[in-house]
């Protein structure tokens, strides 16, 4: 059975449905429906050279491939090259074929640095080490049981405080920009990550399908966003926290977990059963946090990296 890669195609349904099934089957801890990839594609950044890959087998999607350049980072070259094949179609080709082409239209566009996403399982590893990419630092995948869990008891703003939801900021959400800005400039990673552009922003997470203004918490103070915990949510019963932050002049007053705890019981009341989210290792104060809530690791990946030559 001869299996083929190419660019995934924004208007053929089967091709969408067919990427986010295999995703799903290979990775049920990220949130991702057709409507989002479409809506990736016609919305991500030109300079990001977006491009995922499919690989077919008799017509059938049986890998994937999320490819595009860091146009956020502050420094350039660097790509991005994450690939998940059907767990019942691997040692097919499929994964090296989408490598391959991954790393062509990476470099043609100026890569140097591609970074990769494995799960952290001998056989994903050995084929990360044979196609010359070298472990970095690793991240937990953390589930919490909505449905039939315990969360923490609410608790009350302290003085001063007010809880907001996301929808407050319709109108004008340029204050939820500049505190996203300053907490993914904190977040551990492998380079710096730098928010600038607020109408990129507003096309890539606020106007984002899955992400629910409604069930994002925020924290105020004086009037200006000081925490949040943005959510998204999917087609059926899943929630997922993108980021929980809290902006430098407020940290180490337990605004981030108060956000969090807002967001997640109004999330269990609006029917959903299952909330995921992630944490690099090394962010002691959100794993914190997240074992305080209940969530248990699922799952754990190993950030690769490849030099091209």
């Amino acid at each position: 059975m001869t299996v083929t890669v190419r660019a995934l195609r924004s208007d053929t349904r089967t091709d969408l449905e067919g990427f986010a099934r295999v995703r799903h089957e290979a990775l049920p801890f990220i949130l991702l429906t057709p409507d989002s990839l479409a809506h990736d594609l016609t919305r991500m950044h030109p300079d990001a050279h977006y491009r995922p890959l499919v690989a077919l087998a008799d017509g059938e999607v049986i890998g994937t491939a999320q490819v595009h350049l860091h146009h956020e980072s502050s420094e350039p070259g660097q790509g991005n090259v994450n690939v998940y094949v059907h767990p019942e179609h691997t040692r097919r080709g499929a994964g090296t074929l989408l490598v391959r082409a991954a790393e062509e239209h990476l470099a043609a566009h100026g890569a140097t640095r591609l970074f990769a996403w494995v799960l952290d399982e001998p056989g994903n590893r050995a084929f990360a080490e044979r196609h010359a990419y070298r472990a970095s630092r690793a991240a937990h995948f953390l589930r919490l049981d909505l449905a039939n869990g315990t969360l923490p008891p609410l608790q009350d703003p302290p003085p001063g405080v007010e809880l907001r939801t996301g929808s407050d900021f319709a109108d004008d959400p340029r204050p939820l920009f500049a505190l996203d800005a300053e907490t993914t400039a904190d977040e551990p990673s492998d380079g710096e990550t730098e928010l600038t552009d607020y109408e990129a922003w507003l096309e890539e997470t606020w106007r984002h399908p899955l992400f629910s203004p409604e069930l994002t918490s925020v924290a105020v103070v004086a009037g200006r966003p000081a925490a949040f915990s943005a959510a998204r949510t999917d087609d059926g019963t899943r929630y997922g926290t993108v980021m929980t932050g809290t902006a430098r002049a407020h940290r180490g007053r337990g605004l981030a977990k108060l956000a969090k705890n807002d967001s997640l019981h109004r999330a269990r009341a609006a029917g959903y059963a299952e909330a995921f989210t992630g944490n690099d290792t090394g962010n002691e104060p959100m794993i914190a946090i997240n074992e305080w809530f209940g969530y248990e690791v699922c799952a754990t990946e190993v950030r690769y990296v490849r030099e091209l030559g």
